[in-house]
This record gives C-alpha cells, sequence and structure tokens, in this order.
C-alpha cells in the first residue's frame, strides 16, 4: 500500500531514503558536472582518435551497465554496434560475477567498463585480456578500487566516477539515479570525442541544466499536485504500469523506468515501443488486468481486501519521427478497455536534454513510489 501521505511530507521521505535514492536523483545535475569535469582531467578532450571503432563493448554489473549500453547503443546508432557484455556466475556478487570477450573481439574494438564498485576480480582480468587482444580499453570506477590500478596498469584510460559520500555499495545502488549519470556522462564525453555520438562539452552543460530544472519541479518540498513525478507514483500506487514509448530516445529511458520500477519499488512493469505495443499489449488491457475486469458484485465489501491490480498506461513520447505518430491510437485503445493512461513529453530541446528529462521525471517517479510504499 501506498503511503500518499508521505509524499508531501519532505522529512519523512528523507527519513525513509536509506538509500540515498532521493539525493540521487536531486543532485542528477551536479553529478554530470562533476562526472564531465572528471572526464576532461582524465585527458578525454585530448584523445586523438584513429577512427571509429568496429564495435563498442561494455562490461560491468547489473542495471548501470544495461541502462548505459542501451542509451548508449540508441544514441549511437547502426555505425559502430554497441554491445553489453552479459555477465555469468551463481550469484550477482562482485567475486562471483564472471566476463569475457567474444571471439571476434580485437584491435579495432573498444571496450568500455562502467562499475559503482571497482573490486570485480573478473573485471580487472577482463581489462589484462582485452589488452594483450589489442583493444582499446576505457573504465569508469571509483577511484582507489583494483579496477582502477589494474587498468591503469594496462595501459588503457581510466576516469575516476564522480561519488557522494551516501553511495551505497549494494547492487540496489546500479538503479539510482546518481550513479547511472556518474557512470554515463564520461562515456558520452568519449563517444563523442571519437565521432561515435553528439555530446560536447556545451551538450553536457545543457543536460545538467535540465535536471537541475526537474529537480526543482519534482523535488521533494513540491506538493504532490503540482509535481509531476509524485503524481505518477501516486497514479501507479495499485496499478501495473504499461510503459509505452514513441520516439528514438524514449525507449531507453521507457525500459529504465520498468527497470527502475521492479529493483528499487519492487513492481512489476511491461515495456514497448508504439505503435508496436498496441498489439503487443491489446490482449493484456483486455484480460482480467484490464481497469473494467471486476466481475463480482458492486456492492460486495472490499474494506478487508487489498486493492486489486489494474493496469495504467504510461506514454512516454519524444519528438517521433516523420511527424508520424501513434498516440492517438494508444489513446483510443486505453480508453476503450476503461484504463487509465498518464502522460510524459519533454520540452524541447537537444536529444540529450529531452532523453534526461524523461529519465529524471520517471526516476523520481520511481524513488517516490519506492520510499511511499516501504520498499
Amino acid at each position: 500500500m501506498l503511503d500518499e501521505s508521505l509524499l508531501d511530507s519532505p522529512e519523512g521521505l528523507a527519513e525513509a531514503d536509506r538509500r540515498g535514492l532521493l539525493r540521487g536523483a536531486a543532485e542528477a545535475g551536479a553529478r554530470v558536472r562533476t562526472a564531465a569535469r572528471h572526464a576532461a582531467e582524465a585527458g578525454v578532450g585530448n584523445l586523438k582518435p584513429d577512427g571509429r571503432p568496429r564495435a563498442v563493448l561494455i562490461a560491468g554489473p547489473g542495471a548501470a551497465a544495461t541502462h548505459t549500453a542501451d542509451l548508449l547503443g540508441t544514441l549511437a546508432g547502426p555505425g559502430s554496434p554497441v554491445v553489453r557484455l552479459a555477465p555469468t556466475g551463481v550469484a550477482p556478487a562482485a567475486g562471483a560475477l564472471r566476463w569475457e570477450l567474444p571471439g571476434w573481439a580485437g584491435s579495432v574494438d573498444l571496450l568500455l567498463i562502467t562499475t559503482p564498485d571497482g573490486t570485480e576480480p573478473s573485471l580487472a582480468l577482463l581489462a589484462d585480456q582485452a589488452y594483450r587482444r589489442g583493444l582499446t580499453v576505457v573504465a569508469v570506477a571509483p577511484a582507489g578500487t583494483p579496477l582502477a590500478e589494474s587498468v591503469g596498469g594496462t595501459h588503457g584510460l581510466f576516469v575516476p566516477m564522480a561519488t557522494a559520500p551516501y553511495d551505497q555499495d549494494e547492487p540496489l545502488a546500479a538503479s539510482s539515479p546518481g550513479v547511472f549519470w556518474a557512470l554515463l556522462t564520461p562515456l558520452l564525453a568519449l563517444l563523442d570525442r571519437i565521432g561515435l555520438l553528439s555530446a560536447p562539452p556545451e551538450a553536457l552543460e545543457k543536460v545538467a541544466d535540465r535536471l537541475d530544472r526537474i529537480a526543482e519541479r519534482c523535488g521533494p518540498v513540491i506538493a504532490a499536485y503540482s509535481n509531476p513525478a509524485k503524481t505518477l507514483a501516486a497514479e501507479l500506487a495499485d496499478a501495473l504500469p504499461v510503459v509505452w514509448t514513441e520516439g528514438t530516445s524514449a525507449g531507453p529511458a521507457g525500459r529504465r523506468f520498468a527497470a527502475a520500477l521492479a529493483e528499487l519499488a519492487g513492481r512489476p512493469a511491461v515495456v514497448a515501443e508504439l505503435p508496436e505495443a498496441l498489439a503487443a499489449h491489446g490482449a493484456l488491457l483486455a484480460g482480467p488486468l484490464a481497469a473494467s475486469a471486476d466481475p463480482d458484485d458492486f456492492f460486495r465489501d472490499r474494506v478487508e481486501e487489498a486493492p486489486s491490480l489494474h493496469a495504467r498506461v504510461v506514454l512516454l513520447r519524444d519528438r517521433p519521427s516523420g511527424g508520424l505518430t501513434a498516440a492517438p491510437a494508444a489513446r483510443d485503445l486505453a480508453l476503450s478497455h476503461d484504463t487509465p493512461i498518464s502522460e510524459l513529453e519533454p520540452e524541447e530541446g537537444g536529444e540529450l536534454e529531452t532523453l534526461a528529462e524523461l529519465i529524471a521525471v520517471t526516476d523520481f517517479a520511481a524513488v517516490y513510489l519506492a520510499l511511499a510504499s516501504g520498499a
């Protein structure tokens, strides 16, 4: 059950935020600026690339690497495929995870290592293996960790992660907004330098400014009735989120939102891109999870029962290509099954800015849902 009264209690939210999630969301803009400065100090701006890599491989634990690879792959396009190296192992612990380079990886490829931990022995071994096979290696991780020493010892480029005192060394921290932006920003600067995507310093500064504005709109002191993140969290209190995205940039934001709901708030969610989402989730909206699906007597006493879980569509939109939009069809399908719909659309701006806004609002919503439901 969601404690909606907690949403309008900044003191209560701060007390419930034992993992620093809300502070991480509020300070996302500052993380971007600090991470960009760390990248510049590490020499990213002085790199003289020989050309675009054949492929970009990304290795790292949990949501941090998954979301980073998804977003970078979307922004980079098909020119140099971005491939996440999924780990194997018996447990999601630093000492148990294992990464391996694919057999085809070689000197024309780039390996990026992202981790909020830095003590994973297999990542250090992976950096050494990549060096022996001629790959260029770049790592973003906390300073002073074994990974930092390993990458420095194999002639790779190490960028210290922009950390904060309240960062927690636990798997849940991988989905926190602060960790996400701290790991992503140096890689944006790097891939801009090698021509894989466009993220010059002025664009990163605009991203930081946009994140600051979202923090002002969605912060804990802003009342729920005028706070889009708190409003969305309350709307999803007893709902199954059906996340639909439209526009290239909205895809990674929707997938991150669904993952954050599961990892931070303990809430299941499904996600798909329009227009295919209409066919993929049509049966779901018409089935027992539809808001109108309640075959029992309307007057039955439900005081002692837990509320039923019904679908709610969350539509994230960002400038669909060619001006074509499936949003009207999405609204018609949802409303035809009495399914409520929440919509988020960013203000005008560059691709990175609009993507940052969608991620920031949904990050805040996932954090509020987690805190107010006691997750």
